[in-house]
This record gives structure tokens, sequence and C-alpha cells, in this order.
């Protein structure tokens, strides 16, 4: 019964870890680029050169126009656009429960 136990338990935190390495398989795959941000976000650049923003809780959110990022690296990028809609939507590709 212990060992019965224990393994629904590790199958419960080993699926706690991995499922959230797939919630932006989507948006990568349709990024041109990716860029790491000092504040913990991500930046896309998609093949049309438009951008999108993702926070660091992997939530899409507004980008103003024009608006500078900085990446890890201390590189400044200046936003194009601001496709939240089309980022959502990636964000929450195969994640609809059903």
């Amino acid at each position: 019964m212990k060992a019965r136990i224990t393994a629904v338990v590790a199958a419960t935190v080993l699926s706690a870890i991995v499922t959230p390495s797939f919630a932006g398989d989507a948006a990568a795959a349709s990024a041109k680029k990716m860029f790491l941000l000092k504040d913990g976000g991500t930046l896309y650049v998609f093949e049309d050169g438009k951008t999108a923003l993702e926070d660091k809780f992997g939530r899409a959110i507004h980008l103003k126009e024009g608006q500078s990022l900085e990446t890890v690296d201390g590189q400044k990028i200046t936003a194009n656009g601001n496709e939240v809609a089309r980022l959502d939507g990636l964000l929450r590709q195969g994640h609809s429960g059903g």
C-alpha cells in the first residue's frame, strides 16, 4: 500500500514539473526569434516582424508600440506591434482540457 501511495505522489509531482514545459511550444514554434528579458518575461518576434510579450508567469500581456525592452544580456529591443491575441492563442494551444 505504501509503495502504491509513493508511486501516485511521485507521478503527481513529475506531471506538475513536466506539464508547464509544454505550455509555450506552439508559441516558440511560431516565433522567428525569442528573447529572454531582464524582468523574467519573453519577447516573441514573428515572421512578419510583429512582436508579442509574455510575462514571467506565462501570460500574454499588452505591449505598447515602440516600447523598449531589455534582454538578460543588456540588449535593448524596440517593440513593433502588439500581437497579444496571437500569442495568447498560441500559449493556450493544447490546453483546452478536452
